[in-house]
């Protein structure tokens, strides 16, 4: 049976030639990425257990995951941890395996490899993950070579990133990378960069938690930041040509002492309220890229098998990465796959490309983008073995 894949001239402008481009990037620590982070280590957990046990992936989506704030007492020099935050699971899962111990000690074994300062037990747990509705169950338990799509629902993906696009993400990774953290420990992981590029100049706020242990002062405070503010600076002088300015925790008002500044005990703000849940964070790119189209499918937790909001996004963005390196002249590329509940997930009920060539659209270019297309779609179950095995980074 022949796919349905379809290539067409795009005529819109692409991104880097629009007068206005906004990004934000939520960082490691933020509650939304933390949430994205266990609803996903949760899934994978589940599915080596599953493969253990019974030598394949039983049904689950683990993708309702939300995180309730505590609340903290910052002070100078170490403040205290007043309550508990709370990982709230729920979602499904095939009850075959202990999925309660599985959910809590994923959670806890992913937040002490990520933390400096956020610990397990500094969290209460409750899991409330049920079996699931007999008809999903009955599909995922069809056993053809491949499966049918759990749902009708489209994933998306774009390739190349422009230069903000790169920059935003980038400066994330390069601020919570543990050679910046030895150097500036008070940085906290939760950090949010949101770029607005104006034709040719850069806005970029970036908001970070700072951990009180290492501030004596207000002073100490506002030096402190100012010396991560010239790293910044540094990093952004390094990474691109353009004229920049740069905000940093644009909230903060001195003259109102501690309780006016972005101090945490944590280095994380869900320690005071803020909280956090599954599809709010970045989409499979690491990135919220506001003029870009984007599924609203949380990928995070669902199970890699045979549902296409986890699947087809992640493909998606995989194929449209691979068109944009391998067919020259094209300056982006757009992917929209789209799925039929039942039918088989590597063919879907459309595979569309959109390609902005640097001039024309050939025919040759058409070929070998529907070839890259054809190829991936018909290596899909290669996507499930890449998520078990923690091989492709989400988020």
């Amino acid at each position: 049976m022949n796919k349905k894949i379809f290539i067409e001239h795009s005529r819109k402008q692409p991104v880097a030639e629009q007068s206005v481009e906004i990004i934000e990037r939520k960082g490691l620590g933020h509650p939304d990425f933390i949430a994205d982070s266990l609803a996903e280590q949760f899934s994978i957990a589940l599915c080596k257990e599953y493969l253990k046990q019974f030598g394949t992936i039983l049904h689950h989506n683990v993708d309702k995951l939300d995180i309730v704030g505590g609340h903290t007492t910052p002070e100078f020099r170490g403040g205290t941890i007043d309550k508990k935050m709370l990982v709230f699971f729920s979602g499904r899962a095939s009850n075959e395996v202990p999925v309660q111990e599985i959910a809590v000690q994923s959670a806890k074994q992913w937040i002490k490899e990520n933390f400096r300062f956020l610990k397990p037990d500094m969290f209460n747990y409750q899991v409330e993950t049920k079996s699931g509705s007999s008809d999903l169950k009955d599909l995922y338990h069809r056993r053809d070579e491949i499966m049918g799509a759990n749902d009708t629902s489209i994933g998306l993906g774009f390739a190349p990133l422009t230069e903000a696009e790169n920059l935003t993400l980038k400066l994330e990774k390069w601020l919570n990378h543990p050679e910046f953290k030895r150097k500036h420990p008070c940085s906290g992981e939760d950090i949010k960069v949101m770029t607005l590029r104006e034709k040719d100049f850069l806005t970029i706020t970036v908001a970070m938690a700072m951990v009180d242990k290492f501030i004596d002062s207000v002073q100490d405070y506002k030096d402190k930041k100012q010396a991560v503010k010239e790293e910044i600076e540094s990093f952004l002088q390094r990474h691109t040509t353009k004229k920049f300015s740069i905000n940093l925790n644009s909230a903060d008002r001195p003259e109102g002492g501690k309780a006016s500044l972005y101090l945490t005990v944590t280095g994380t703000s869900m320690e005071m309220g803020d909280d956090g849940a599954v599809g709010r964070g970045n989409r499979v790119m690491g990135l919220i890229p506001f003029n870009r189209p984007s599924s609203l499918e949380a990928v995070a937790g669902k199970n890699p098998v045979n549902h296409v909001g986890k699947i087809y996004n992640i493909l998606s963005q995989k194929i449209a990465e691979k068109i944009s390196e391998e067919v020259e002249g094209i300056k982006e590329v757009y992917v929209r796959l789209l799925s039929e509940i039942g039918q088989r997930i590597d063919h879907p009920k459309m595979a569309s490309v959109q390609i902005i060539p640097e001039k024309e659209l050939t025919s040759s270019m058409e070929k070998q983008a529907k070839r890259i297309v054809d190829h991936d779609l018909n290596n899909i179950q290669e996507i499930t073995r890449q998520v078990v095995q923690g091989k492709i980074e989400l988020f």
